[in-house]
């Protein structure tokens, strides 16, 4: 931890001893990062092809970073996507990387990413009917859900620290902890948890020196908690609101300027583009993951609650993410619509039918 501090330490100084404190200087070095994120789009690095079983996780993460610097993919590239998270859609419901069982986790990501896409020939990629069959037999009596047919459970369970752990009786963790509370408010439950614990648990994990965020207490700080973490503070207003309770709705539940200052200045590669969870010595150890979840927690600290907060220039803003799916607020609302539309067109067929 202390050396993690001393390479942030001397990155902070660096900058205002350069700078002479001049906040306009941080910048967003976005070109780098479309090259980056463009490029690994038609190839993986060599280093980075043992993650082929998670490549619906790898395009979620492109598109997804590619959205929020507001760089727009081609027909062409939109129907490859398409095309290749049909592939991976397995004819009994569920997606897995190419060749690989059905599994929740790129399911998950491959949904997200046809959303993003907002165009039918996407949405029409997922076979929801299957989807939902295959989702049921996942189903654990205890109330959890197995990842994949007779794979380990996974359940979120609320910690007496606040946060959620991945089964009774592990410690609170960033991204258990979203996906907990998440689901709770999906499901219009968010009344079962104590959120009084879990607002105390989530401003805790803005770190005093790095301005980042840690993932569980007593760990180092990550960029990626940036969104796992960030977007809890959102989430916990918007339940709040929902229940008509007072609550301050502005940036001071956490420090949004020290946020971003931590993920451009410490996060960010200036030379080869894309994020990275802290600094390093290796200036190229960006990576998909990392460059996501950084550029949506960047999303999240500009534009929550009642104002706009851009650490820099105007320049350096991104598009807005929703913090529930973290996908574009429209891409969300786009979906949902479809789908409604889809629905509703099929309930009228029926009644049809049935009247003849």
């Amino acid at each position: 931890m202390i050396k993690c501090e001393e390479s942030v330490e001397k990155i902070y100084k660096d900058f205002l001893s350069y700078q002479h404190r001049e906040q306009g200087s941080i910048t967003l070095y976005r070109e780098h990062h479309v090259r980056y994120l463009l490029k690994a789009l038609r190839s993986l690095p060599q280093v980075q092809q043992s993650l082929d079983a998670s490549r619906p996780w790898l395009i979620y993460w492109i598109i997804q970073s590619l959205y929020l610097l507001n760089e727009k993919l081609s027909d062409a590239y939109v129907n490859e996507i398409c095309d290749f998270l049909q592939r991976c859609q397995n004819p009994e419901g569920g997606v897995g990387g190419p060749g690989q069982i059905p599994h929740l986790a790129p399911t998950y990501a491959a949904v997200n990413a046809l959303c993003i896409l907002q165009s039918d020939r996407a949405y029409d990629v997922i076979n929801r009917e299957k989807l939902a069959s295959w989702l049921r037999e996942l189903r654990s009596s205890n109330g959890s859900f197995s990842l994949h047919i007779d794979g380990e459970s996974d359940i979120r369970c609320q910690t007496y620290e606040g946060g959620f752990g991945a089964v009774p009786g592990c410690e609170a963790h960033g991204g258990y902890t979203f996906c907990g509370y998440a689901t709770l408010l999906l499901l219009q439950r968010e009344n079962l948890c104590d959120k009084d614990n879990l607002l105390r648990w989530t401003v805790n994990r803005q770190m005093e020196f790095e301005g980042g965020f840690q993932g569980r207490t007593n760990k180092l700080v990550d960029g990626c908690y940036s969104f796992w973490v960030g977007a809890l503070f959102p989430l916990l207003d918007a339940a709040e609101r929902k229940l008509e309770h007072t609550i301050v709705r502005d940036e001071r539940m956490f420090d949004s300027v020290a946020a971003q200052e931590y993920v451009l200045l410490c996060s960010q590669s200036n030379l080869s583009g894309g994020f990275t969870d802290r600094p390093k010595a290796n200036s190229h150890s960006s990576d998909l993951y990392h460059t996501c979840y950084c550029l949506s927690g960047l999303s999240l600290f500009q534009h929550s609650f009642n104002k706009n907060i851009i650490c820099g220039n105007i320049e350096n803003a991104v598009c807005e993410t929703h913090p529930l799916f973290n996908i574009g607020p429209e891409c969300a609302y786009d979906a949902m619509q479809h789908y409604k539309q889809l629905d509703a067109s099929s309930s009228n067929q029926n009644e049809s039918v049935n009247d003849n």
